[in-house]
């Protein structure tokens, strides 16, 4: 347990969050694709693609946005409005 201790606290806090965010959505689409599996129905498994198409850019905003909030100190201005600009291309991408 001590080197858990040790090694959570060299981690930021943002870096933690990013992490437990990608790990949580990484069990969502496992799950998804068990469930696909599951019910061996391909109307069934295109509604269970809908609702990841759905929680895959909110995992995505959540955390560039605990990524961003960790870095804007440390960044200048410009390069923080490139990055936020660079994310909303992302999202039109994905979402158009």
């Amino acid at each position: 347990m001590k080197f858990f201790r040790t090694f959570q606290a060299q981690l930021d806090p943002g870096l933690l969050g990013m992490a437990v965010l990608r790990l949580f959505s990484a069990m969502i689409e496992c799950s998804a694709a068990i469930a696909m599996i599951y019910f061996n129905d391909v109307k069934k498994a295109l509604v269970i693609n809908s609702l990841l198409a759905i929680v895959g850019p909110i995992i995505f905003i959540t955390a560039t946005s605990l990524g961003l909030i960790s870095v804007a100190g440390s960044v200048s201005y410009g390069k923080l409005l490139l990055i936020i600009i660079g994310v909303g291309f992302i999202l039109i991408g994905i979402l158009k």
